[in-house]
């Protein structure tokens, strides 16, 4: 059974706690751009990445980063995925 949008938002943000522990998830804005909310760099990007790969088995090549930007793009992206 697929996971609802709901538990996938808040795995993407435990996913994303782990690497930036500061962020606080009721400030998050789905729409804006999450290194920019979180203050990540490159390479905590990519590791944030990496981790939503190992958590939900879904490969995710490197022509598909531009349009992860959003927790919105993360999970939907992850949705279709998924389904």
């Amino acid at each position: 059974m697929k996971p609802d949008r709901q538990t996938l938002v808040e795995t993407v943000v435990t996913l994303l706690r782990a690497i930036a522990p500061e962020v606080e998830p009721d400030t998050l804005e789905p729409e804006r751009p999450l290194r920019q909310q979180v203050d990540l760099d490159s390479m905590d990007w990519l590791n944030f990445l990496v981790s939503l790969h190992e958590r939900f088995g879904v490969n995710i090549p490197e022509a598909d980063y531009a349009g992860l930007v959003t927790l919105d793009n993360v999970v939907d992206y992850l949705q279709t995925r998924l389904a």
